[in-house]
Order: structure tokens, then sequence, then C-alpha cells
């Protein structure tokens, strides 16, 4: 209904208007009056876009293919630049988009592009939006959400993985040794200074095999002779007490 005039612009929208090929004032949402014949209206839709960067093959700085794909958040901020400044901006933006991610993610090394995303993300929309804003288009967010890399470098981060993995236990089981070398030097001296201990572990073993109803138990000359070691310790106990 523009060429009768009266057209209607949307929340979402605004309208430009070229009146005799010249940019007249942007039509706000609501219904709008304009010359007929005369004024010719293109609306611009100011919703966020979402666009997908394909997968494409790139060299990292390390010298490893791997495939990349992003996606990139945009919007229309300048509804008059958006049209005049460039033919097709979605276009425009989607191949800017393709090569920046490539730029950015040769220049770094594979450690970083899996480590960190984030700050790759925040260099590609900080790259795209310098270039972006003169088309009156404000790049709100860029996002690398699928890399892909070659089966052997796969293998060999999965064998490094397992490695890593192994390291770890080995330390901690050398942990666990030393720290139970040092209880037992720490039990070593309790029992050098009290003898009697030694005995009283002699004898909490010998229950703890008794559990056992099929158990024989063998009495060795020493521990009869921890027995009488014992006895004289809890003779000249009494004596004290005595005294």
């Amino acid at each position: 209904m523009s060429f009768l005039g009266i057209a209607i612009v949307r929340q979402y929208q605004r309208g430009v208007v070229f009146r005799f090929g010249r940019i007249r004032p942007v039509r706000e949402p609501g219904i709008r009056f304009m010359i007929p014949l005369v004024d010719r209206m293109r609306k611009v839709s100011l919703r966020t876009v979402t666009m997908p960067i394909p997968s494409q093959q790139v060299i990292t700085k390390d010298n490893v293919s791997i495939g990349v794909a992003a996606v990139a958040y945009f919007r229309r901020v300048d509804p008059v630049r958006s049209i005049v400044a460039i033919e097709n901006v979605e276009d425009a933006i989607s191949q800017i988009a393709q090569t920046t991610v490539r730029n950015v993610v040769g220049r770094s090394h594979l450690d970083d592009v899996l480590s960190e995303t984030e700050k790759l993300n925040e260099s590609i929309k900080d790259i795209l939006d310098t270039t972006t804003e003169r088309w009156g288009v404000l790049v709100e967010l860029v996002e690398l959400k699928d890399i892909e890399l070659p089966q052997s470098m796969q293998r060999a981060m999965a064998r490094e993985a397992e490695a890593e993995r192994e390291k770890r236990g080995k330390i901690i089981a050398a942990e666990g040794e030393a720290l139970s070398a040092g209880k037992l030097a720490e039990a070593a001296d309790v029992i050098q200074r009290h003898p009697v201990a030694l005995q009283l572990r002699n004898l909490q073993v010998l229950n703890e095999i008794a559990i056992e109803k099929n158990s024989t138990i063998v009495f060795p000359a020493q521990l009869m002779d921890s027995f009488r070691t014992l006895r004289s310790f809890v003779d000249g106990e009494a004596v004290s007490q005595g005294r």
C-alpha cells in the first residue's frame, strides 16, 4: 500500500523513505502517510539476527589444521546507514565474519583455541564491531560453537591426558607412602619410649586373628617373653601404687 501513500511500520521496524531518491526522516512505528507515487519506503528490522558462520578449515599458529564453525548475533542500529552505506548488509557480515574467524584462529596456538575460547570470541567480536559500525550494525555476540580436530590429534591428546592421569596417580601414591612412612616412624618412637606398647599391639593382633574360629595360633618364644615383660611391668606398677 506504500504506492497509495499509506504504510504500516511495525514496532520492531523503522521506515526509510526516499523522495525523488533523497532520504527523508525515518518513520517510527505506526500508520505512516506518504506522497503517492513520489515516496518509496524500505522497512528495516531492528531485531537481533542470528547468523551461523559455516565450518572452515583453519591452520593454527602451530601448524595444526582444524575445522572451526561459529555463530554471530547482530542487529541494525542505524536504519539509514544499513541501507545507504552497503548494498547487502547480511551478506557482507557473513563474509567478513568468516574472514575474521579464520584470521584470529590462525594467529593462535591450538591449546589457546581449546582453552581460551572466550578471549577469541571477544577478539572476533571487537574486530567485527569496528568494521560493521560504519554500516549502522552492532555485533552483539560471537561464539565459536564447533572445533573439529584431526583424528591423529585426538588420539595424541587422549594419550597425553592418560599419561597425565597416570602421573598424578603415581604422585598421589608416593605421597601416601611418604605419609605412611612418617606415621610408622612416629609409632616406632612411641614404642621405643614405651616397650609395653609393642606387647599390647601383639595382643591386639592375636585378638584379631582369634575372631576366625578355624584359626590356629602359635605362641613363639618371643611372645612368651612379651607376656613376662608385661607381667613385670604390671607388678612394678602395682608396687609403685602401693607405696
